[in-house]
């Protein structure tokens, strides 16, 4: 019962470590949860399982609060999803791990990373602005709408 009580009050630190296959079941919740097609514990397992993706999550305590999961082929990097726990946002954590992944995709030889990101999301925008993505191109119509379906911001950013 302590232990409850306490985790309910703590704001202890994240920790940000490299995603396995076994953290499949809470990368795809955390996914459903935050994007309007999740994806399948099924999926996310495949991905964890190629060789060309690296993921890392964050845990606050034992709780699972965040991930981040790219593609590296040669020398580019797509960012494939990044999310982080509802009760966690604002706090910084996405842009905690967004910085931890980009070292570890330049350790690993990235020279460029590209993500997308939907027109309307202002806060995941505002983060990749602030951490040197630029928009290079768009794709319309790519995210379907409940009214009208929003374009794609390809963002890009070089490591080199």
């Amino acid at each position: 019962m302590i232990g409850f009580i306490s985790s309910l009050f703590a704001r202890g630190e994240p920790t940000l470590t490299e995603a396995s296959a076994r953290d499949a079941p809470m990368i795809a919740a955390l996914h459903g949860a935050s994007f309007r097609r999740g994806w399948s514990e099924q999926e996310v397992e495949g991905l964890l399982l190629d060789r060309h993706v690296i993921a890392h999550r964050a845990l606050i305590g034992s709780r699972f609060a965040g991930f981040i999961m790219s593609r590296l082929v040669e020398d580019e990097a797509e960012i494939l999803s990044i999310a982080v726990a509802r009760r966690q946002q604002g706090r910084g954590l996405a842009r905690q791990l967004l910085g931890l992944h980009m070292r570890r995709l330049a350790g690993l030889g990235a020279r460029t990373i590209f993500l997308e990101v939907d027109e309307h999301n202002d806060p995941a925008i505002r983060l990749y602005q602030r951490t040197g993505f630029q928009e290079v191109s768009r794709r319309a119509n790519y995210y379907p709408g409940p009214d009208t379906a929003a374009a794609a911001l390809i963002l890009r950013r070089d490591l080199v």
